[in-house]
């Protein structure tokens, strides 16, 4: 009695290819960052001898650091599938509070409390529009961004409020070695978020939520705290970003910074987070962060005018989105 084998076919040779092809794409989707941080310092190495200095490091590392926290800020939100669209005009009226506070006499601690109270009521109210009030998170934080621009203008009446603070001076030029006192706290709060995201039930119903909201409340997550929440995690590390821009400036600007929306939006996108939601990261946003970082401070060196700098950031961005569209699940 014999038996019959059955032998799977091998895919047709182009089928194999195409699969061959779409794995090397989501591979370099999956590590555009690192690869692209590694690629410019090696060129602008060579172009500059000064970028590989160690001043220039340091410069490159303390002025990554607000971008860092932002970066760290907006993961979180953008993995549960929203995005936070306020998060450069809260950070701008966590600057005023603490520069009102300031000024009426409140010592530094009452003034940084101010920043992370006047920040997180911006994410307050969007973490009730959208998870209680059902509102889209685009029009939501859209708004709360012109209702927060406007409130710093007002309250300051559209002027820079001097922040003149020996401890705020020591904390900026301050360092560990070669790390300065901003770097060490922008590493310290990357840590923390990695290990919130990667390591705790929270993160969990974060990429859970992100992922499928529906199937995570059939499991009894309660999605509208989730939601809730790291529209309120964003605010106050922006609020934290507030507090840095102000030590670094030594003023508290009413004007909006928009480079540091779309930059935050940037670094997750070259880390590799999905904009769909459910796949988080940390890592990622952070080298995305000193990727962008370590490109403007590249061309300034290289004398390349202030206004093309946002177009190189441009092409970059929107190379890495392309990638996003071919990386694994």
């Amino acid at each position: 009695m014999s038996t019959a084998t059955h032998t799977q076919a091998a895919p047709p040779r182009p089928a194999r290819a195409l699969l061959g092809q779409a794995r090397n794409v989501s591979f370099w989707a999956e590590y555009a960052a690192p690869i692209g941080l590694v690629a410019l310092v090696i060129v602008f190495s060579i172009l500059s001898p000064t970028f590989l200095t160690a001043g220039n490091i340091k410069a490159m590392l303390v002025a990554a650091a607000i971008l860092v926290i932002l970066a760290v800020a907006q993961s979180f939100v953008i993995t549960t599938g929203g995005i936070d669209l306020s998060i450069s005009a809260t950070m701008t009226f966590g600057a005023v509070g603490f520069g009102v506070a300031w000024s009426a006499g409140a010592g530094i601690v009452i003034s940084i409390l101010a920043a992370l109270v006047a920040a997180g009521i911006i994410g307050v109210i969007n973490g009730l529009l959208i998870a209680k009030g059902k509102v889209t998170d685009f029009i939501v934080t859209l708004g709360t961004l012109s209702v927060a621009t406007g409130l710093a203008l007002i309250i300051s009446n559209g002027k820079p409020i001097t922040v003149n603070s020996p401890e705020l001076l020591k904390f900026t030029t301050g360092s560990i070695g070669v790390f300065g006192y901003p770097v060490i706290l922008a590493a310290v709060i990357a840590a923390l978020g990695w290990f919130v995201m990667f390591r705790t039930r929270f993160g969990l119903h974060v990429q859970a939520v992100g992922g499928n909201e529906e199937s995570s409340v059939a499991n009894g997550i309660a999605a509208p705290r989730v939601r809730m929440a790291v529209y309120i995690i964003c605010s106050l590390l922006a609020g934290i970003g507030a507090i840095l821009l102000v030590a670094r400036v030594g003023a508290a600007e009413p004007s909006i910074n928009t480079s540091y929306l779309l930059n935050s939006i940037a670094a997750v996108v070259l880390g590799g987070v999905s904009l769909t939601g459910g796949k988080g990261s940390i890592v990622g946003p952070v080298i995305g962060a000193l990727l962008l970082t370590a490109l403007t401070n590249g061309l300034t060196l290289l004398g390349v005018s202030q206004f093309y700098q946002p177009l190189a950031v441009g092409i970059v961005v929107v190379l890495a989105a392309l990638l996003t569209r071919f990386q694994k699940k």
